[in-house]
Formats: structure tokens, sequence, C-alpha cells
């Protein structure tokens, strides 16, 4: 029987339940609830200790974009866990291939599932356990992609077989999202039949109040100040119901045109992005979708091939956005002005200083500059490429002035969009009230 030695950090009665769960019989086990409740935290000290135990095992941890993990979880969860364990000794970084390279021949890979050259080049080869941070974010194509990896075969230090996992980590999204369909439901997600097995898919529920010896007294004040559905996220982390009063109707207007692939030769792709000027915990993100149309026969078509909303420094997003730019060959960055000013262009000419800008500037309020596009979808002419659940879900949530609820990938799709409809009017340094 192997003996555990106990984790160097105060684990709270719900911690240790969900320790526990990491290790039991289920091969898919998600942790969910709110924000800082240590989720991320007990699956890394489980991978941690697989690999340690498990010698030449591989395991893959995903999150959506490739800088979220690296920096999240490579450059801050994962060493955290190895010094309170006190092996990070062990390990080495390997940074050309963002894997953790254990002495005994383990791996832990970092993955971004917007580099799918890389992506696909990895799932080539087998894994013992995969991990989706933050799996609201990921699609579920994506997660079956990665089941039939999960097929390594491996035995511990004493000689006895590890099962190959699955886990899984977000702050809940709306209950369409697949997961609460797979881990709360226990239905298939595209049949929406029950499992044959549903005791294969577990889950658990870990809230800050379940953390707040490991919390600080300032992100405790934050937690403090949510309401609405962002305090039933990422306080009370419970799934949410989309709103009836929001434009979008995520059944028939998103799910009901939604492909699984880009279409090819588009007429123009733009990258529409709504900034946040500042670099704070409790700052906004940096709306940034990728959006492109095309004609069907005598009918414009329009498609949202990417949401890269990203949280981060302003150099972080104007970076980002210009490698969303470059990945899809697009032929103009729409960007919002109202903050930011000049500043905007300033910082993505900063990255790229031939960048195309259409600079645009909101004279009316985010209802009203959204409703052309809704109508858009209510037509079935706008089609969502994969899973876009942080989009999807401002957009079937947000109901204007005083909803808590974050617009910033919404905002930057329908600047994107709203471009498209115009036919792409404006030089690049012309700012354009284009609505």
């Amino acid at each position: 029987m192997e003996k555990r030695k106990p984790m160097p950090v105060m684990l709270t009665r719900k911690q240790y339940e969900a320790a526990k769960l990491l290790g039991g019989d289920a091969p898919n086990i998600m942790l969910f609830g709110g924000s800082r409740s240590g989720k991320t935290f007990l699956i890394s000290w489980r991978m941690i200790h697989n690999a340690i135990s498990c010698p030449g095992s591989r395991q893959a941890i995903f999150r959506k974009h490739f800088n979220t993990v690296r920096t999240a979880v490579g450059q801050d969860t994962l060493p955290k866990v190895m010094k309170l364990e006190h092996v990070y000794h062990r390990f080495r970084f390997d940074a050309r291939d963002s894997v953790f390279r254990c002495d005994n021949g383990s791996e832990i890979w970092l993955l971004g599932l917007d580099d799918k050259e890389r992506v696909d080049k990895v799932l080539g080869k087998e894994f013992c356990v995969v991990y989706f941070n933050e799996c609201s974010e990921v699609s579920w194509h994506a997660v079956q992609t990665a089941m039939t990896r999960v097929a390594q075969k491996v035995v511990d230090i004493f000689g006895k077989p590890r099962r190959a996992r699955m886990f899984f980590d977000e702050n809940p999204p709306s209950k369409s999202h697949w997961s609460y369909k797979v881990f709360i439901l226990k239905l298939d997600p595209v049949t929406r039949l029950p499992w044959k097995r549903p005791e294969r898919w577990t889950s658990m529920r870990l809230n800050p109040s379940d953390n707040m010896a490991n919390i600080n007294e300032a992100y405790k004040n934050i937690l403090g100040e949510f309401t609405g559905k962002s305090k039933q996220r990422f306080v009370d982390g419970v799934f949410t119901d989309d709103t009836e009063n929001a434009l979008w109707k995520r059944e028939t207007m998103i799910d009901a045109n939604r492909l699984l692939n880009m279409p090819s030769d588009m007429d123009r792709i733009v990258v529409g992005v709504d900034p946040a000027v500042t670099d704070k915990e409790s700052s906004c993100a940096t709306g940034i979708v990728v959006a492109g149309k095309k004609k069907i026969g005598i009918t414009e078509h329009f498609y949202i091939l990417d949401d890269r909303t990203f949280r981060g420094s302003p150099d972080q997003w104007a970076k980002q956005t210009v490698k969303a730019f470059d990945k899809f060959r697009a032929d103009r960055v729409v960007a919002e002005t109202n903050n930011g000013g000049a500043l905007v262009e300033s910082l993505l000419r900063t990255v790229r200083r031939n960048l195309p800008i259409t600079q645009v500037y909101a004279s009316r309020g985010k209802i009203k500059r959204a409703e052309p596009v809704a109508a858009l979808y209510e037509q079935n002419r706008v089609h969502h490429v994969g899973d876009l659940s942080t989009l999807e879900d401002q957009m079937c949530n947000y109901t204007g002035p005083g909803c808590d609820i974050e617009s910033d990938a919404l905002d930057a799709a329908v600047w994107a969009i709203t471009d498209l409809m115009n036919g792409g009017i404006g030089t690049i340094h012309q700012t354009q009230n284009i609505i």
C-alpha cells in the first residue's frame, strides 16, 4: 500500500475530500466552483504526485490559449506546488517544448488549443493523464480528441498499474455548456442520451468559502463586490440559466447555425478589439474576436472564427491581437478607442508598425450597437466555428446597463461584424463612427 506524505499546506475538509476524489476510481473528474477555491492547486498537486510516483509517465495540461496556460499554470501554480512539496529540484522546465521533465523520465506538457499545429503534433503521443484547466473555455470536440490519447499504460514505483484519467476544472458557465450536461446531468452533450456508465463522470463543487485561510484580504474584498450572475459564478460557484431578456438565444440563434470547421476562401476577415487600458486585478479583459464573411449565392454570411478574449497588460493584449491577425491572415484590426484613444493604436503599432487599423468610437449604448448584429443571427446568417463559450455566455446573458455580466468579447464581436456588414469602410488613420 502506497504511503503518501501529507501536503505541506493545511487543506480544509472540503479540499481534503476533493484530493481523495482525484485519487479515486472515477476516470473523469471535474472540480468546479468559485474563484480562488484551490481547484487548480489540487489538480496540479495530483499531477506532480503522479509524475514522481510513475517513472516515464506523460501528462498534459490544456487551456484555450497557450500564453495563459504557460503563465498561469506553468510559471505560477506548478512551481509553487513543487516548492511546497520540496520536489522542485527534481524537475527541469524545457522552455522550447514547454514541458516539465522529472528526473525519473516523467513529463508534464503545457498546451494551448490556439496552437493547433503543436497540439496535433503532441497528440500523436499517448498520455496517462490529461487536464483541461478552465474547461468552460474549451470545446467538447477538443475533449473528445484528447480522449483518444489518454491511453498510456503506466505503473507506479510499487509496481501497481495506474488508471488513465482526465481532470477538469472551471468557474461554472451557463447550464447550456457541455460541462453541465456531461458532469451534472450525466448526458452525452451531442446525443443528449444518458451515459451508459455515469459513475465514470464525477464532480465536486469548491468555493472561496472553502479556502478562506489561503485567500488574502484584498481578494476577499473583491469577492464581496460581486453581484448577480457574476456572484453566482465566481463566488457561489453555480451554473446559471441564460437570461430571457438577452438579445441572443443560444439554441435557436447560435447552436442551430454552428459549424465545426472554418469555411475556405473567405471574402474578408477582421479582428475586433474591445481594449482594456489598465492592468489591475479588477480590470476587465480585452475582447479579441476574429470574424469573417463570405457570400453564399446572393446572401452574405458571417462567421465568428475565434474568441481570444484576454486578461493581461496592454502590451500582452496587443501581441495577442497581432497573433490572431497573423494566424487568420486578417485584412484589418477594428479597435474601439473610447477609453484608450490614440493609446490603443500606439500600442498595436508598437507590435506591428504597419498593422491596418480602423478605429471606432461608440456613440450609442451597447444594446443599440448590438441589435443589427443580433438581427443577422435571427436570419441564420451568422455561424460560430467551434465552441466559443466565453463569447456565447456574454451574448446570452448581457442585458444592458446595470447588468453585472462582462461584455468585452461581445463588444469585440459586434465591432467586427459591424465592420464586415459595412464593407470595411475607412482607412488606417481615420476614426470611423460606423454605427
